[in-house]
């Protein structure tokens, strides 16, 4: 079945809910794992601090406004880390700013979406991104690192 592991790096409670929403129905199910920042999202996915245990996700939804440690440097630090560098970041943030989704992609995001601003927009994009990240896009197997395989 592959990894199921889902972390959503967003500082905003209501998305969170939001995005929450969206995964529970997914089949087969998902696991979703949170960080409110970037600072946190690294010591997660490094496994550090309170963290030590944490299951490596298959799939990162990050919001690009996040207090400590903002999105860029969050992607840059993934991008440029080795085990972390095959996790699937997918950009998920309301800015339609053209230099956002730019540097995004400069810095190695596999995708950028825009946070539709009516309800079932969004629940759908979120849904259908992390279906096709999970069920239908294929990873190089010999690019996983042993945690994700």
């Amino acid at each position: 079945m592959g990894n199921r592991q889902i972390l959503i790096v967003e500082d905003n409670p209501a998305d969170v809910r939001l995005i929450r929403e969206a995964l529970k129905m997914m089949d087969p199910p998902v696991n979703i794992h949170v960080a409110h920042d970037g600072e946190q999202a690294l010591q997660f996915l490094r496994r550090q601090g309170p963290h030590t245990r944490a299951p490596a996700p298959a799939l990162v939804f990050l919001d690009l406004n996040l207090p400590r440690a903002n999105a860029r440097e969050l992607l840059r630090e993934m991008k440029g880390d080795e085990q972390l560098r095959p996790i699937a970041v997918v950009v998920l943030t309301t800015s339609d700013v053209d230099t956002d989704v730019r540097d995004a992609y400069r810095l190695h995001a596999n995708c950028y979406v825009r946070k539709p601003a009516d309800l079932d927009s969004f629940l759908s994009a979120v849904r259908t991104t992390a279906h096709f990240w999970l069920n239908v896009a294929c990873v190089a197997p010999d690019a996983q690192p042993e945690t994700l395989k």
